[in-house]
């Protein structure tokens, strides 16, 4: 499995409408459209026009948001193209299975306390790591939370940690999982250890089966 980023610790998407796999940003025009790649195809959407299950929200000058399977998604212009990957599908309450997405990557649709999200499951990451943006919009009152200092690929910034009430990947959902916020900006919420130690996992080539522990 590959990890996203050297995030906290030594490293720190719902199930799709349409089998769009890959997107990114590769220009705007103004405030009102965007050109997107999406599975290697240019379109231009306008705001709230979507292709391939995503529909572009907003256009700013530092990217573009989109929503995918109903979580939102930040793109910016020169970015690596977003893997967006499969759903996880439910095996009974307590297991879940992952089929990796282009690149390798185990992404998909979750929920943290009872919000969408789009995860990607990191075994290098210590905790689930997701952006202030992210936190705010799902919600989380974050900035109570304790504060620290971690070590990503620009350097040491600061992060606020949290501990969520409930995380759920396909038909498992644990409680109390500790998290960090940070000022990042990041297309997806890092599923790391203090979620994936509750399980068993074992991978096969591009399958990923979680059961959780008793």
């Amino acid at each position: 499995m590959r990890r996203c980023a050297a995030l906290l610790l030594a490293g720190a998407l719902g199930a799709l409408p349409v089998a769009a796999q890959q997107v990114s940003l590769n220009g705007s025009m103004g405030d009102r459209a965007a050109l997107l790649v999406i599975d290697g195809q240019p379109r231009t959407l306008t705001v709230g026009s979507s292709h391939g299950g995503v529909k572009l929200l907003s256009v700013a000058p530092d990217g573009a948001r989109v929503e995918v399977g109903g979580a939102q998604l930040l793109l910016r212009i020169g970015a690596a193209p977003v893997n967006l990957g499969g759903a996880a599908a439910a095996r009974g309450d307590n297991d879940v299975v992952l089929t990796a997405g282009p690149g390798g990557h185990f992404m998909s649709g979750g929920q943290i306390n009872g919000k969408t999200v789009q995860f990607m499951v990191d075994t290098g990451a210590s905790v689930v790591a997701l952006s202030q943006a992210e936190a705010e919009r799902i919600g989380l009152d974050y900035k109570r939370g304790a504060r620290g200092m971690t070590q990503t690929a620009n350097g040491a910034v600061p992060v606020h940690l949290v501990t969520l009430t409930s995380v759920r990947l396909g038909g498992a959902e644990v409680y109390q999982v500790p998290a960090v916020v940070l000022p990042e900006q990041m297309p997806f919420v890092l599923l790391g250890n203090s979620f994936l130690s509750r399980f068993q996992m074992k991978q096969v080539n591009d399958t990923l089966r979680l059961e959780k522990k008793p």
